[in-house]
């Protein structure tokens, strides 16, 4: 900066000082000393610096202002849940192209609550459907499909493939309204409640006026009725003469003495788990899962009761063994017998292999156990 003030000074300013001097010279001997003066060159020299200066501070404030707002924090949210997406801040991306996209953890499945349903739904059966799946996926229990459904005539076995059953909203049952019918008579036939009958939105029974026409069908929440006592079709075959506490000797079967006394009851089947329907309304035993033709073992020690084939009220080739000690088992839909009347077999005999006969859909072992006459859930025993 000083050698350009310099260089100024020199080219513009030297011959007009030097005449400057003179005057000032020939002035000053006339008039005397006077008062300094100052000349161009310091004007411009002050104007220059001034500019330089005012320049320098905008630039220091305009610098100072713009590094303070880049530098401001982006305020973050006190805390997050668990389930709040996290969101990071945008970056640079790799080439220099920009601002990458923001990253986000997506929540690929979308959560809706459940709405109830007030209306029957109409379910076509598959091939390889059972009861115990068909009340799980539609949550309602077994008896519930049995009450509404008259085709399957109380029997879970009934299921084929293309029929088409009514599924209610809730456990219960549907009536078609009589005329003269009264709404506690109703609801005390099938053991419910008024309350739960007019107040059942699908219904749609006015409260005001709770007045129900004739032929309207109304669902009975919570309702049920008596169903078929399959165990009296297929009468339980003792021994008999032995201090048993069977009900009554199977008819047509030979009068067996005594025999082996069972101590425990283990598994029928190579397999351990139920592949169609349990214990339940409508279903007196467990069916096991099993292959057309695998073995079929006795649960315990006793004596063969009961062999014979055909239609039996649908079980099929059917075994019974009582084990003397008041425990009868059923072994049906067999599709081969391998023991006699009277026979006496112990724990895991083989006594037949099973099948599909009678009413059945699909190979399995339909497995009972009865105790004097009347069933019980069988895995209560086996072990």
């Amino acid at each position: 900066m000083n050698k350009v003030l310099k260089s100024i000074r020199k080219r513009f300013f030297s011959s007009g000082k030097t005449k400057q001097k003179s005057a000032e010279a020939n002035s000053q001997k006339a008039a005397g000393p006077a008062r300094p003066k100052m000349d161009r060159f310091t004007l411009v020299s002050w104007a220059v610096t001034w500019v330089i200066v005012l320049g320098a501070l905008g630039f220091a404030l305009w610098k100072t202002q713009s590094d303070a707002a880049a530098q401001v924090p982006i305020p973050l949210p006190a805390a997050q849940s668990q389930n709040q997406p996290k969101v990071g801040l945008p970056t640079a991306s790799s080439d220099g192209g920009g601002i990458s996209a923001i990253p986000r953890e997506l929540q690929l499945k979308t959560n809706i609550p459940q709405r109830p349903r007030y209306q029957s739904v109409t379910y076509r059966v598959q091939r390889g459907d059972a009861m115990l799946n068909i009340v799980d996926d539609f949550k309602v229990k077994t008896e519930t499909i049995l009450y509404v459904n008259k085709d399957l005539e109380d029997n879970p076995h009934n299921l084929r493939p293309g029929m088409e059953l009514t599924i209610p909203p809730v456990d219960g049952l549907y009536y078609t309204w009589q005329a003269g019918d009264k709404i506690e008579d109703v609801a005390a036939k099938f053991h419910a409640t008024v309350d739960d009958i007019l107040n059942f939105p699908g219904n749609n029974i006015d409260l005001t006026n709770p007045q129900i026409k004739p032929g309207t069908v109304i669902m009975i929440p919570g309702g049920s009725r008596k169903l078929r006592d399959w165990e009296a079709d297929l009468q339980t075959a003792t021994r008999i003469n032995n201090g048993s506490t069977g009900t009554s000797d199977f008819a047509g079967a030979a009068a067996c003495g005594g025999g082996p006394v069972a101590t425990g009851f283990g598994w029928p089947a190579s397999q351990h788990w139920i592949s169609g329907n349990g214990y339940g309304p409508g279903h007196l035993g467990i069916d096991i899962a099993a292959n057309e033709g695998d073995p079929v073992f006795a649960a315990g020690a006793g004596v063969v009761t009961m062999a014979q084939s055909g239609w039996n009220y649908g079980y099929g080739n059917v075994i019974q063994i009582d084990h003397g000690n008041g425990y009868v088992t059923v072994y049906a839909h067999l599709s081969q017998i391998n023991v006699q009347v009277c026979e006496s077999v112990g724990q895991g005999t083989l006594i037949g292999l099973a099948g599909s006969t009678g009413n059945a859909f699909g190979a399995h072992l339909h497995f009972e156990v009865r105790v004097g006459g009347k069933n019980i859930n069988p895995t209560d025993i086996l072990q």
